[in-house]
């Protein structure tokens, strides 16, 4: 009980963090594709809430490592006074396909949505007929876009690592879960861990 609410304390803390700095630099600029990053994780914020329990979780270092360091990412990243890699309007846009797909896998995925790998229950519908982890997917387009949009040495440091933290979490939830027979049909039907016809 202790732990969970500190997980929730701990989520809803960097939550607040990233609110501050990507309000600010919307208001100082205008720029949409913070506020679309904004967005996106302020769903983690919601679910994480209103989430089941668990059926089994990995408690291990490892997995726990990889959860802080993808979590912890983003809060982190900064709005740079730097020339962007791309328009506004391209990194939008992108930040925006990324955002729609983690609110369909959100939606879809419901109160078995979590933050440390566990399971609970297995979704095979809407996203996840195209891949194992579209939320994943989803956060990783708005990461992209963001250090486009904002390419200094430091948000790309920051969120590479996150980025690489989400793919060693999905592929720990998926040794978690390859114990489920319901689980192993999924894996059979879809093949692609983030990426269709890639990874």
């Amino acid at each position: 009980m202790g732990r969970d609410f500190a997980a929730r304390a701990f989520v809803a803390g960097l939550f607040a963090l990233m609110s501050v700095n990507l309000f600010a630099e919307f208001m100082r600029t205008g720029h949409l594709t913070g506020m679309l990053l904004l967005a996106s994780e302020s769903l983690v914020v919601v679910l994480t809430i209103a989430r089941r329990p668990a059926q089994r979780t990995d408690r291990s270092i490892v997995a726990a490592t990889a959860t802080v360091l993808s979590m912890a990412g983003p809060p982190l990243a900064r709005a740079a006074s730097l020339h962007p890699l791309a328009p506004d309007m391209v990194t939008a846009l992108i930040s925006g396909m990324g955002l729609l797909v983690v609110i369909a896998a959100k939606v879809t995925i419901g109160r078995s949505f979590g933050i440390a790998p566990a399971n609970r229950g297995v979704v095979a519908r809407g996203p996840y007929n195209l891949v194992r982890h579209p939320i994943y997917t989803g956060y990783i387009a708005t990461h992209v876009a963001f250090v486009m949009a904002h390419p200094s040495p430091w948000n790309l440091t920051i969120l590479g690592i996150t980025d690489m933290a989400l793919v060693i979490r999905a592929l720990i939830e998926e040794r978690l879960l390859v114990s489920d027979d319901q689980y192993q049909t999924y894996c059979d039907r879809v093949a692609w861990h983030l990426v269709p016809g890639v990874f």
